[in-house]
């Protein structure tokens, strides 16, 4: 018996559509939704932290006496305490939000376009399309992360432009192969085949039966690339490679260690370590969520 085609099926679905069925879903899961609220309050106060810091963050604080207030514990003044150089600790604090929220965010969107192009060209199209972009993908594969990221830096120059620069060329390559890997089995859907004999052209194929039906692992990918990139600019931070004109909080470790204060000014090492702790939970929150909806078997029952 021959099967009819479906036109509903032959014409797919938008990408928009697929985006908000996805959240929809993400927004079930209990897990999910503590890592959701989690993440918007830190892009809240990424957006209004500079207004909220009672101070600039490299002015140095003096007594009353007229001398260096350094590293003076959480008073009613100070409530996060002062550093070794005077700056006022809540307010290096809240800025670095900002810093981890731009680094994270604009990195992954670059991170997850690149990736989603070199996966889904390479999948749907294979032979020397696949063979060209998966050769790229492996030379990419083969750069060692932290001593290159360490190398590039050094050479560019310590400034966020080039730490979003190094990561996007260090955490693409992952991304292509894993969203190859789905686009090899949607392309061979029935619905996509129907597609193809009802004579649609490979841009509809991609954007109404691929893109829509891989979108969970992308955002997938998206989501970790965010921890990845918030990781790795604090990570070159803390080794004396972030931008020097902005608070970060690696690099607010980075000055209580080459200080000698790492274990002694609890108030000044805590707020920062803590916020990763729970900024990069409150991603893997999101991730598992959306690793739930891409692999069933992970679901509960």
């Amino acid at each position: 018996m021959t099967q009819v085609p479906d036109q509903g099926a032959i014409r797919g679905r938008s990408l928009f559509s697929s985006a908000r069925e996805s959240f929809r879903l993400l927004m079930e899961d209990n897990f999910a939704v503590v890592g959701v609220a989690i993440l918007a309050i830190f892009i809240l106060l990424a957006i209004i932290g500079p207004w909220l810091a009672p101070f600039e963050p490299f002015k140095a604080m003096m007594t009353e006496t007229g001398r260096l207030n350094r590293l003076s514990p959480p008073n009613a003044t100070h409530l996060l305490g002062t550093t070794a150089f005077g700056n006022d600790v809540l307010s290096q604090f809240l800025h670095g939000f900002r810093v981890a929220l731009i680094v994270g965010l604009v990195a992954a969107v670059a991170v997850g376009f690149i990736s989603t192009v070199f996966g889904v060209l390479s999948g749907y199209f294979g032979g020397y399309v696949d063979d060209f972009l998966m050769r790229l993908t492996d030379i990419a594969l083969s750069i060692p992360t932290l001593p290159f990221a360490i190398v590039a830096v050094a050479l560019l120059g310590p400034s966020i432009e080039n730490i979003i620069l190094v990561i996007t060329i260090l955490f693409w390559r992952n991304g292509a192969r894993i969203i190859r890997s789905a686009v090899l089995t949607e392309r061979e859907r029935i619905y996509v085949k129907w597609a193809r004999a009802a004579g649609a052209s490979h841009f509809h194929i991609i954007m109404r039966h691929i893109l829509p039906n891989i979108v969970r692992i992308v955002f997938l990918w998206v989501t970790m690339s965010v921890a990845f990139a918030i990781l790795t600019e604090a990570s070159l931070s803390f080794l004396g490679l972030g931008d020097p004109t902005v608070v970060s909080w690696g690099q607010m470790l980075n000055t209580a260690f080459s200080s000698g204060n790492l274990r002694t000014a609890w108030w000044w090492v805590v707020p920062p370590s803590l916020a990763l702790v729970l900024l990069v939970s409150s991603l893997y929150l999101i991730g598992r969520a959306y690793e739930e909806q891409t692999n069933p078997r992970l679901r509960r029952r």
